[in-house]
């Protein structure tokens, strides 16, 4: 059972330690002067940097660095016996990433310790470089982010890693990385191209092991944003991460994602993209879950379309949503490397309001397994505004099973294919424990409806001894060109299903 714990509050209140952009260059330079650190500092920092022109990370590389490929990259190690708080039992352990191979940009790590910061210095030497030859005189280039290590059963078990622009990512024991998270998603999908925000600076702040949290300080900028964040990372059997921060934008922006994620879908039942492939199921996750302000819970499966795909679902203070993996069959995928079944859901849950806005799906044309080619975010109804401050906090929940479940019958398959007369045939499987009573739910009715298009031969299965109800039908398109489909089932004219939603494209 996944217990839910109260938000961390921040630092103790005391004097902001005012810090200029200016101010942090000129600290940058002295790695080995500790210096005082409290919370505010970044918030100071963020809206510095947000009167000030953006500057970009610097991306260049010494010689012999800079081209890499991936299986020359992975080679390069912090050394064993160089990992941070290895031996000072504190329940974690921080292992800071090369740069290299697609990480060319530079992110600063401080660590903090009883109040005082100290900037990491990079040193060639505190590295293995496998088949790489080991630069020679190479000045402090920084590094391309850090992972997450804990103590587990003798040995040190990978929990979470941040590296590339804003981007992290987090599983549960057992599991293998999938989704993925940012923390920011700007202009997703826009035509002039999108934003991608980075993790300039990070402060993490060393723990003690009776707290079982680590706590990372984030400085975010980008052409339009400056941000402060605060991680609370807490793992157990899910990885918990507490996420607040504040944005300070250099400019408005409408189309803006807070608590973004970004997941595979290559091939899935409904959509078989990849025919001529062993694998019947290629993806991270399986769907989008989303439980809406006026607590409707919605199940949309995620596929890998032939043109770009945006889908908006309106709501107001919604209490959670996020990219699930409900099919845990490994005959389902047949893949024994990338074992896709053990892949993390992602759940969200607000801990402040966020008010009214849309959760925004893209689905984006995708060939390979290496893309993340679907993205999910809570899009804030009128975006942000040049000189106003917004301030956000969530939950994630990196687990096999979210803490919040629908009190329904759950969507298990989703199938779609060829029907009769250029019809395309789906199958939508329900299943819950509800279904094994003989004298449980009864007369049990789907709610169908197509728009554009039609719907015609619904057929209905109840298996009371598979606790499952199915529903076969074909939609008839006509000469249209998408239908958006809704199904959900009803008894007593009452809703006893989750609402399964579905975007038909050719």
């Amino acid at each position: 059972m996944i217990v839910r714990r109260d938000v961390l509050k921040g630092v103790a209140s005391g004097a902001s330690l005012l810090l200029s952009s200016s101010a942090f260059a000129q600290m940058q330079a002295q790695p080995e002067q500790p210096t005082p650190f409290q919370q505010n500092m970044v918030l100071d920092l963020a809206r510095s940097f947000a009167k000030s022109p953006f500057k970009s990370s610097p991306t260049d590389m010494p010689e012999g660095l800079g081209n890499l490929n991936y299986d020359q990259y992975v080679g390069l190690r912090y050394r064993r016996e160089k990992l941070i708080w290895a031996d000072d039992k504190v329940g974690f352990v921080i292992e800071p990433l090369h740069r290299g191979f697609i990480f060319n940009s530079h992110m600063v790590i401080h660590l903090v310790e009883s109040g005082l910061s100290r900037r990491l210095a990079y040193n060639a030497a505190d590295f293995e470089f496998g088949s790489v030859k080991p630069p020679q005189n190479v000045p402090d280039m920084g590094f391309s982010g850090f992972r997450v290590l804990v103590p587990r059963e003798g040995k040190l078990a990978e929990v979470a890693i941040f590296q590339g622009a804003s981007f992290f990512k987090a599983h549960a024991p057992g599991q293998a990385y999938g989704v993925q998270a940012r923390g920011l998603s700007l202009k997703t999908a826009d035509p002039r191209g999108e934003e991608f925000p980075q993790f300039k600076a990070v402060w993490i702040e060393k723990p003690t092991l009776a707290s079982n949290a680590l706590v990372v300080h984030a400085l975010l900028d980008s052409e339009s944003v400056a941000g402060a964040y605060r991680f609370t990372i807490r793992p157990g059997e899910a990885v918990i991460i507490d996420t607040e921060f504040t944005l300070a934008p250099r400019a408005s922006v409408e189309n803006v994602g807070i608590a973004s994620m970004s997941a595979t879908s290559i091939s899935s039942p409904l959509d078989r993209r990849r025919p001529d492939d062993v694998r019947p199921t290629i993806a991270d996750v399986n769907g989008l879950q989303m439980n809406t302000g006026k607590d409707e819970w919605i199940w949309r499966p995620v596929t890998n379309r032939q043109t770009l795909q945006i889908s908006s679902f309106v709501d107001d203070k919604p209490k959670g949503f996020g990219f699930l993996v409900r099919n845990r069959d490994p005959e389902a995928y047949e893949d024994d490397e990338q074992k896709w079944e053990t892949r993390p859901s992602l759940w969200i849950e607000p801990l402040s309001e966020f008010g009214a806005g849309v959760v925004n799906l893209t689905e984006i044309p995708a060939e390979s397994d290496t893309n993340s080619n679907c993205i999910a975010y809570w899009r804030p109804k009128g975006g942000l505004t040049a000189g106003v401050e917004t301030s956000w906090a969530y939950r994630q929940f990196w687990c096999w099973d979210p803490p919040s479940q629908p009190p329904l019958l759950r969507v298990t398959e989703s199938r779609g294919g060829r029907g009769g007369a250029k019809r395309r045939r789906f199958i939508v499987a329900f299943s819950g424990d509800a279904l094994a009573d003989p004298q449980g739910l009864r007369d049990i009715k789907p709610a169908l409806t197509a728009g554009p298009g039609s719907i015609a031969s619904v057929r209905t299965y109840l298996y009371r001894d598979r606790k499952t109800y199915r529903v076969v039908f074909e939609l008839d398109p006509g000469a249209e060109t998408q239908s958006e489909i809704r199904l959900v089932l009803q008894a007593d004219g009452k809703p006893v299903s989750e609402t399964w939603l579905y975007r038909w494209t050719p």
